[in-house]
Parts: structure tokens; sequence; C-alpha cells
């Protein structure tokens, strides 16, 4: 969202009590879910080339006397290249003084959230951060024609377990590989009165011990299994496959300044923080993204268009 008037303090009236506690109602910050899936590789500032195995050797049978068998395999690489990610949050130097509700401190976490939905949107979907626009990668997990739609099996196929079970059967299919699944948080409810056709329970919740740094872990079908916020988009709920074909890099991790002397566009405007007692913090980080092959992966969808929480 642009900004459109610094936060001061009278945004936080109520906040300024001396009895202040933890904001124990807000909302809890998480890592992003492609992340969490994803393999990270060590991404320098000029790019990554990423090696892909294209073909594997065969070994056969040799008989008494009979030539050995000559095979070979197959590379080719990938480039991987650092994209900027940006925000910057303005405040008044009294909302830094005050430090209402914790204000100042929290937004650090905040700004590390907003980049976490940001890289899941480029990379799943390649949406900019607030779900607009296109994103700075070349291939995103989207992209692929696999699709199966929650509701399709009968319940005497399995219901949702059949439904899962569907992406399964396109991926094997077509040579592909199972290997996790990310998901909304909004699909949570679907999974967890779902059992397989023997009744047992197709997903299993296994939480970590902070439940605010990370996206949500599980089992689904004796898969690793993430869920968190903003993974949905249109109707689809989010995407299974083999995550072992697509990599992630950083350029260092996400670097903090602040400015009292910049100026900052506020409303269409640009304006002198000097001059008007303003300060600004600026949150930057370089990721990199690249996917071998998007026909690894099945997106589960709904009939119906669903909407992200705030």
């Amino acid at each position: 969202m642009a900004i459109t008037a610094p936060t001061s303090r009278s945004d936080f009236s109520g906040f300024l009590n001396p009895e202040m506690s933890a904001p124990i109602f807000d909302e809890a910050a998480r890592r992003s879910v492609v992340m969490s899936l994803v393999r990270r590789t060590p991404l320098g500032i000029n790019g990554q080339n990423i090696p892909v195995v294209t073909s594997r050797p065969t070994a056969n049978w040799v008989g008494e006397g009979e030539q050995k068998p000559a095979t070979q395999g197959g590379l080719d690489l990938l480039q991987m290249t650092p994209q900027k990610l940006a925000a910057i949050a303005v405040m008044s130097a009294e909302v830094v003084r005050a430090n209402p509700g914790n204000y100042t401190t929290l937004l650090r976490q905040h700004l590390a959230e907003a980049f976490a939905v940001a890289f899941d949107l480029a990379t799943l979907y390649n949406v900019g951060g607030d779900g607009s626009g296109t994103g700075p990668f070349d291939d995103a997990i989207a992209d692929t024609t696999k699709s199966v739609e929650f509701g399709t099996a009968a319940q005497t196929a399995g219901g949702v377990h059949g439904d899962i079970v569907a992406g399964l059967e396109l991926l094997v299919a077509d040579g592909k590989r199972l290997t996790g699944f990310a998901f909304d948080d909004q699909v949570e409810p679907i999974f967890l009165g779902a059992t397989d056709t023997t009744g047992r329970p197709i997903y299993i919740d296994t939480p970590l011990d902070d439940t605010t740094t990370a996206a949500r872990p599980g089992r689904l079908i004796g898969r690793p299994s993430f869920m968190g916020e903003g993974v949905a988009s249109g109707t689809t709920m989010g995407f299974g496959g083999d995550w072992s074909k697509a990599a992630w890099g950083a350029v260092g991790g996400i670097s903090y300044r602040v400015s009292t002397e910049a100026t900052v566009t506020i409303d269409g405007t640009l304006t002198s923080l000097w001059e008007n007692n303003l300060v600004a913090v600026l949150a930057e980080a370089e990721y990199g993204f690249v996917v071998a092959d998007t026909e690894a992966f099945v997106a589960y969808t709904e009939a119906a268009e669903v909407e992200n929480g705030d």
C-alpha cells in the first residue's frame, strides 16, 4: 500500500497508557511457505548458475565376452539472478520516541512478514507483493498445466483424500514426483475433517514451538506440508509437487536503514523528512528463484474464488 500520510502519535490513541502489555492479539508473523519447501542455494550479487540434471546414466548387464554398454548423463544450467525487494515506512519523530504499542519494534517484524508474503506471491503466481502486476522471476509454480478441483472425487472415492491422490496421479502419469505441499490456511478446516478410505486422517499437524516465525508444518498423505496466509489466489488454494525442481537464494539478509534527511513520496508528493520532522525506515533484500520444470507441480483449486486475509 502506498504511503498517504506518515504514521503519527494520533494513530495510536489508547496505546500510550503507562501500563502497556504485549500485543497478544497481533497477527502472527510467518516465514515464507515456499522457502520452507524449496532448497536454498548460495547466491552472489552477480547471480548463480544452478546445475539441472536433464538425463541420467544407465547400467546394463553384460554377458561373458560381450561389449560393456556406454552411457552418459546430461546437465543444464539455470541462471538465478538476484532481484531487489524493498519497503519504506515513514513515521513522525514523536512516534519513534514514544514507541506506542511497541510499534517501532514490531515494525521490523512486520516488514519481514511483508517480504515473506511478497516472495510467496512472486514464486507461486508471478505477481507483485500486493497481489497486482507481475513478479521479477522468469517462472512461477502456477505456470503448471496440472490442476485438481476440490470436491471432484466422490465421498465413496475418498472425498478430499481422493482429490489429493488425483493430483498425485497426474504427476506420476507424467513421470514426476510428489515431495510436498504448500497450502493456504483456508484449507485447514477441509483437511482436519478429511480421512482416507480406511478412516485414517490424511493430515497430521506438527506445530513448532514458536508459531510466530514459521509457516505451519504438517504431514499430508505422508508428505511434508506447509500452510500460511497468502498462498491462495483466485480459485487456487495451494500446490503439490516435486519441490526439488526449484531453488531460491538470497544475497545476505534483510537490511534496515533509518534516515531523517531523505525525501520520500507521500500521497504522490516528494516530502523532506528533515523539514517535516519525520523518520523513514527502509528495508531491502535481494532474492533469486528458479524452477527447472513447472510441470512437476499440480495446483489444487476451489470452484469459487477465494479472498486472502489482510
